[in-house]
């Protein structure tokens, strides 16, 4: 049953489609195309990642793309092949660009296979591909997210493994330098526990949620990049002036990180075109939240909408009428916590509709 918030300056959920597999990336491109993915975390899914055309899922950029599997992962190759994706990100300017972290399970990292991939929305062909090494993603490593500066010329991603860090990419030379690695703001914050249906989430060996630098977003001008950890509650930027300056020069950024106020417990970010709205997903209320960076690091989030569905409300994208879509990975929910849970979890995309 829905427990949508029915005040009149709050939103409602639409579901746009649902999957019997566990999603967590969203894109929609300038035309209107719209991409998911499906990590290999619980599942040994079929397809990785899938454009959304009449309700269905069409492996994308085809079916070789997809064949990998961890059943098989001796015959396959790893560097191309979607190993396990965790983010689609469409950049604006013709191009879908697929994150793949390449470790099943959030675990062992498949030499080989951690990558950020370029893909023609006008011919559906890879165009380039930036491998990572052990000094970018290490072992333990998990990428987790990326965005796109607005010169795109380069690329910052979160690594939410063991260490949290930020990679700063050269698109044009693939150069990748990895930065702030062990730093508190991308770091888990010690003694802070995730909770899900009222209740701290923990495994069956007892831990619980451990994810690192996990959503990340730059202003809308590009003069800044935001980021946070999942077990965290607490928000971060860093002028990218900085990370493409000193960062990719190999020096220490550290001094340019600047705290940024409470979101509380959130996986994905999301500034709105054209605004200073920073939408949040609060997994730990079922809901989307919203605050005004305009007002400063003081700036309080109000919930745009709450709504039982939304469970463990996870990546953001904006169509380009402006429409802002969501989906709901249901981590709670998944063999990681229940051990009973079948290991193909349906997950559904929303899309917010009324005023947010």
């Amino acid at each position: 049953m829905s427990t949508a918030a029915t005040a009149p300056d709050t939103a409602t959920i639409e579901l746009v489609a649902e999957f019997g597999h566990q999603v967590t990336g969203i894109t929609v491109a300038e035309n209107g195309r719209i991409f998911v993915n499906f990590p290999r975390w619980t599942e040994d899914t079929a397809v990785s990642v899938a454009e959304l055309k009449d309700g269905q899922v069409k492996p994308y950029p085809d079916d070789e793309w997809n064949a990998w599997r961890n059943a098989k992962k001796d015959e396959v190759t790893p560097h191309d092949h979607w190993v396990c994706v965790q983010s689609v990100v469409a950049d604006g300017r013709g191009s879908l660009w697929v994150l793949d972290p390449a470790a099943p399970a959030q675990a062992h990292l498949v030499s080989g296979g951690a990558k950020l991939v370029r893909i023609d929305l006008a011919s559906d062909r890879v165009t380039q591909t930036i491998a990572f090494d052990e000094d970018a993603a290490p072992q333990g490593s998990y990428l987790n997210d990326v965005r796109f500066s607005n010169d795109g010329k380069h690329a910052f991603i979160t690594d939410s493994g063991v260490v949290g860090a930020l990679l700063v990419v050269d698109i044009a030379s693939g150069k990748t330098a990895r930065v702030l690695d062990g730093h508190p703001s991308t770091q888990m914050k010690k003694g802070l526990n995730v909770t899900a249906d009222g209740k701290v989430l923990r495994r069956p060996d007892g831990r619980g949620v451990e994810f690192s630098a996990d959503g990340i977003e730059l202003s809308g001008d590009g003069a800044y990049l935001y980021w946070q950890a999942i077990k965290g509650d607490d928000l971060y930027r860093i002028p990218t002036a900085a990370l493409v300056g000193t960062g990719m020069a190999g020096g220490d950024v550290s001094g340019q990180v600047e705290p940024y106020g409470k979101n509380g417990v959130n996986d994905g970010l999301l500034i709105a075109r054209g605004t200073d709205k920073m939408y949040l997903t609060s997994v730990q209320d079922d809901a989307i939240k919203v605050r005004d960076l305009a007002q400063g690091p003081g700036s309080q989030a109000r919930i745009v909408v709450q709504d039982a569905r939304l469970r463990w409300p996870d990546t953001f994208s904006q169509g380009p009428d402006g429409t802002i879509y969501v989906t709901t990975s249901h981590i709670q929910d998944s063999a990681f916590f229940k051990p009973d849970a079948s290991p193909a979890l349906t997950t559904q995309l929303w899309k917010l509709v009324g005023k947010t």
